[in-house]
Formats: C-alpha cells, sequence, structure tokens
C-alpha cells in the first residue's frame, strides 16, 4: 500500500512538472528515484518551458 502512495504522489508531482523544463517524464523519474517531496521542490524550482515558435508563421 505505501508502494501505492508513493506512486500515485509521484504522479501528481509530474502533472505539476508537465509544462515546465523537464517534462512530466523527467519529474516523474527524478520523483521516484529520489522522493516526491524533492520532486515538488524540483517542480517549484524550475522555469516553465518556452513555447516554440514556427519560423515558417
Amino acid at each position: 500500500m505505501l508502494y501505492l502512495i508513493y506512486l500515485v504522489a509521484s504522479f501528481l508531482v509530474a502533472l505539476l512538472g508537465k509544462n515546465r523544463k523537464f517534462g512530466f517524464w523527467g519529474y516523474f523519474f527524478g520523483s521516484l528515484l529520489l522522493t516526491p517531496i524533492i520532486g515538488l521542490l524540483l517542480v517549484l524550482g524550475a522555469d516553465k518551458r518556452k513555447p516554440v515558435e514556427n519560423p515558417k508563421s
């Protein structure tokens, strides 16, 4: 049961980080390897992703 809570917490951190620098998978695996609390601190400290400009427009 504790592993399931850990996995869900890591998933929630990854959802918060999906528009950040490392994206969903980066924060998900970071939270799994470290802890969800440290992953959350990484998300809060990261810059938002810059939108990609289309040079053809």
